[in-house]
């Protein structure tokens, strides 16, 4: 997964605006003119997002959990070759 976090930190690197940002956002204000979702939208889009970091959680919970086991096996591994050494002298 190192080349994802790669991408999402080019991604989300710190860029300058583009020189007229600034004039486009005031003409845009008094418009009036911007975005205009209606609620429902918003609703939907707010749970998303707490869809997905509910997801990205219990991802990382069952990484950990990945983890945890590798290393018990690991270890019991190496307990069952040590037991198994002594079994045959």
């Amino acid at each position: 997964m190192d080349w994802l976090d790669d991408q999402l930190k080019r991604a989300f690197e710190r860029q300058e605006p583009p020189p007229d940002f600034a004039a486009r956002t005031i003409a845009l204000a008094r418009r009036g003119k911007g975005l205009a979702l209606p609620r429902w939208a918003v609703a939907a889009a707010a749970a998303l997002a707490i869809a997905s970091a509910g997801y990205g959680y219990r991802w990382r919970q069952g990484e950990a959990a990945k983890q945890q086991v590798l290393l018990a096996f690991r270890i019991a591994s190496t307990k069952v070759n040590h037991i198994q050494m002594q079994v045959l002298r």
